[in-house]
């Protein structure tokens, strides 16, 4: 199997470490220093009825990476698109759903695709729209989100409250819906959803069940819109 570690602190690289015959796949550009014991190709993974449904329903690129050992064995350094944490995760016994944005690399034997969601966390969520990734198969998966990274173990009857732009990553068993923070004095859900956009509190997820959630320390919608304006002024 290959070797993935995380090299660095601050906005790390992902080293992958293949022997001769294995291969990943990864992100659009997401290739940064490879040994010339690899080969990369831009393929089109899943076919492409899985490229499109990446591509239209959570933004991933169109084609991908992927890199070989085909003359023997070899190193490369990846980097993901969002500025930083990574975290690796072990794809079998357990599934998981990605954020938009999330994916960074997988082996060979993951899997992704695109299920789709209820409606009510399709409109509210911003998970992915009416559409979120899955990750199946068996294999080791990256994932990055904004700033640092830290796993929460969701356990049966503590439910976790979690703001959906700090959300990564989660097992696939969870159950997930829309919530708002609870406020003193309750009322029904139109109340607290305009006391939540007036607090800035903002939607959350919560999610019950046994598993893990995979968060990030800073806002994806907030850097979202500062890199669309540092563009824009650009």
């Amino acid at each position: 199997m290959a070797n993935f570690t995380i090299t660095g602190d601050v906005d790390p690289f992902l080293h992958v470490s293949l022997r001769k015959g294995e291969r990943i796949y990864c992100e659009s550009n997401a290739m940064v220093m490879m040994e010339d014991t690899l080969d990369l190709t831009g393929k089109m993974t899943g076919g492409l009825g899985s490229a499109l449904m990446r591509r239209f329903a959570n933004g991933e690129s169109f084609f991908q990476q992927h890199i070989e050992a085909t003359r023997g064995d070899g190193d490369c350094l990846l980097s993901p698109v969002l500025p930083g944490t990574i975290q690796v995760l072990d794809v079998g016994a357990t599934c998981y759903m990605l954020s938009d944005g999330a994916f960074v690399a997988a082996e060979s034997g993951v899997e992704l695709r695109v299920r789709a969601q209820n409606i009510g966390n399709a409109l509210f969520a911003q998970t992915g729209g009416f559409f979120v990734g899955e990750a199946t198969g068996k294999g080791k998966l990256a994932v990055s989100g904004f700033g640092s990274g830290f796993i929460l173990d969701v356990e049966p009857g503590k439910d976790v409250i979690i703001d959906n732009a700090h959300v990564v990553a989660w097992d696939s068993q969870l159950r997930y819906e829309i919530s708002v923070p609870n406020r003193q004095g309750g009322g029904g859900l139109f109340n607290r959803l305009v006391n939540s956009v007036t607090s800035g509190e903002g939607v959350v997820l919560r999610f019950s069940g046994q598993g893990k959630v995979i968060i990030c320390s800073r806002n994806r919608d907030a850097f979202a819109s500062w890199a669309r304006g540092g563009q824009a002024s650009g």
